[in-house]
């Protein structure tokens, strides 16, 4: 009997896994019998996005915290995959920060080129594993959203591929409970246009917080003021941003800084994080982790040390995204394939403290890069998947980090070189403060007479700011 591989989540890692197995098919190899649950009604995991907030049309929670408005936050020179390239994609060179539907047109293109739609269960949820570890097998139950029915399957290998940026870590302030404006997870924000005139606190520095602030001044905050917990992201804000301790406690619309300053605000975006949690998978094979480069319990980052037969893919923090997915989805599927021999637990336990060894003394956001660059090339040394120049993507993300610091509204107008083909980016026609439209075919078609009028005040406002 084939082997029978189970894959929980079609979102970017998963489709790197279905990529995987058939690139070994299309080389001549046998696969095992593939089978991915999705619970939504298309792949793309975060970059399938919708309007919805909380519960799906099914009465699912809400996978996907994007949002309409968000382009890349990191140069599509650096996930791009090695062996479909955005010149192949696209027909012609496109800028370094595109939005989020051209990337999921991007990714969505590789996958459909391969062929591997038809190993996906889409609108089908996964309720709960089990393992026997006297037969070696995983129990699976799902429930098909479509036809209101719950199923069972049984696979040798299994592969949780649902990411990690889906369960809001929400914590708790004093008197926030009765603060009069909204009160809102990054999770569930699904634009700025509603804060236009609006004084916005965000609690975190972290991405989604940078983001999410500079979109809201974007679409004609009156004020953003960042809340930071340990230390503050320190870019040179715009006149109307400004960066302060963490909250103490809520009085009405006022909030209460740990330095002893006050703010009166209209609203809060909680910019605080997500969990890790899968609540279909029993505690013995769920993995628990901060939000970090290298998680404990994952040999080479992807293999369960407690069961060699649970994969993990896309769990850490990242750098690297869709080639990193790619890089472990060849990694885990070599293993499964037999073609990757496993050491034995006690030496598996000392490759993953090696790696925790060194994370622990990273000392910035450089060697953080360069950490991450040598774990992706190590991956990809024990397989067939295309080697590209690490070094160079790695010098990439630093130079995309002094960008930032130099330009935080500025940096997606700069363009950037493909690593995979030598392509400079084209710049693109709009800047990005100017860019209220997000589509794909404004994108590649360029601007007409469609100006949102709406943000007529912010595009007058941001050319002052600009000629001065």
């Amino acid at each position: 009997m084939a082997m029978r591989v189970g894959i929980i989540g079609a979102g970017p890692s998963g489709m790197a896994q279905l990529r995987a197995f058939e690139s070994a098919r299309q080389k001549g190899a046998d696969i095992p019998d593939i089978t991915c649950f999705e619970k939504q009604s298309d792949w793309g995991g975060q970059w399938n996005s919708s309007w919805r907030t909380g519960l799906d049309a099914s009465g699912e929670a809400v996978h996907s915290s994007m949002y309409r408005h968000l382009w890349s936050n990191g140069p599509k020179e650096c996930l791009e995959f090695a062996d479909y390239t955005f010149d192949e994609h696209f027909g012609r060179p496109i800028s370094s920060y595109p939005p989020r539907e051209v990337l999921f047109d991007y990714i969505s293109g590789r996958v459909a080129k391969s062929d591997v739609r038809k190993y996906v269960r889409f609108n089908t949820v996964a309720r709960w594993v089990s393992y026997d570890e006297k037969a070696e097998e995983f129990t699976v139950v799902v429930e098909d959203l479509a036809n209101q029915k719950t199923e069972t399957h049984v696979f040798d290998k299994l592969v949780v591929s649902v990411g990690h940026f889906s369960f809001p870590n929400v914590p708790q302030f004093d008197g926030i409970d009765s603060f009069p404006g909204e009160v809102l997870h990054a999770h569930d924000f699904r634009g700025a246009e509603r804060f236009a005139g609006k004084d916005l606190l965000l609690i975190g520095s972290s991405y989604s917080a940078e983001d999410i602030g500079m979109q809201a001044h974007k679409m004609g905050a009156r004020s953003v003021t960042f809340s930071y917990r340990s230390a503050p992201m320190g870019f040179d804000w715009p006149e109307t941003a400004v960066e302060r301790p963490l909250v103490t406690r809520f009085e009405g619309r006022t909030a209460h800084f740990s330095d002893g300053t006050t703010g009166e605000f209209d609203a809060v975006i909680l910019c605080t994080g997500y969990l890790h949690k899968y609540p279909f998978l029993p505690e013995e094979l769920s993995l628990k982790s901060r939000n970090v480069l290298y998680p404990g319990n994952l040999y080479k980052g992807v293999a369960w040390q407690d069961n060699a037969n649970l994969f993990y893919l896309g769990a850490q923090d990242q750098y690297f995204t869709f080639n990193m997915f790619d890089a472990q989805a060849w990694f885990a599927r070599d293993v499964m394939l037999g073609r990757i021999e496993l050491p034995a637990e006690a030496d598996r336990a000392a490759d993953i403290q090696q790696w925790l060894d060194r994370q622990a003394a990273l000392p910035d956001h450089d060697s953080e890069a360069d950490f991450q660059t040598d774990y992706v090339r190590e991956l990809i040394s024990l397989t067939d998947y295309p080697e590209f120049d690490l070094d160079s993507v790695c010098s990439l993300f630093k130079q995309w980090m002094r960008d930032k610091e130099e330009d935080i509204l500025g940096y997606r107008d700069n363009i950037h070189r493909s690593v995979m083909t030598g392509t400079m980016a084209a710049r693109h026609h709009t800047r990005w403060l100017n860019a209220m439209d997000d589509s794909l075919q404004r994108y590649l078609n360029g601007p007409g007479q469609d100006i949102d009028t709406g943000n007529l005040a912010v595009l007058a406002q941001e050319s002052q700011l600009s000629a001065k």
